[in-house]
């Protein structure tokens, strides 16, 4: 039995493997480097307002769309598709952890013809961002 529970839960987390690996996501060093070197890059922050506004990166517009489950959660985003939509630069998905919610966000844009090429999620969201000297605060 402990066998059969074993390769049960190697199988989910292999599934699970594949599953997170439909996503485009882009290192906290290289988006660092986008900042500092000013390449043009639109950065889509979903995160609450509170959270926004403690913490964020240079440059990003703020939705306040987390978690991005809802119809009105993903007009909120809509402003930031408009301001992508023209333009060839990367986008980056900012979220607090860079897992669900920017996943959502990722999912909505897309189908909003953002191109997949283009979109980014943050690695481990704004919570394993490491650079804490290129964050702003609204406070």
């Amino acid at each position: 039995m402990k066998t059969l529970t074993f390769l049960v839960v190697i199988s989910l987390m292999a599934v699970a493997g594949v599953v997170a690996s439909d996503y485009n996501y882009v290192s906290p060093e290289k988006v660092k480097t986008w900042i500092e070197t000013q390449e043009p890059v639109t950065i889509v922050d979903i995160q609450v307002k509170e959270e926004f506004e403690a913490h964020h990166l240079p440059g990003s517009l703020a939705t306040y769309s987390y978690p991005v489950k809802s119809d009105l959660e993903k007009a909120k985003i809509d402003d930031a598709v408009d301001a992508s939509i023209d333009t060839e630069t990367p986008v980056v998905v900012v979220c607090p952890r860079g897992a669900g919610g920017a996943q959502r966000c990722y999912d909505y844009m897309k189908s909003r013809n953002i191109s997949e090429d283009r979109l980014l999620i943050l690695k481990g969201g704004i919570a394993g961002w490491p650079y804490k000297e290129l964050m702003e605060s609204a406070k």
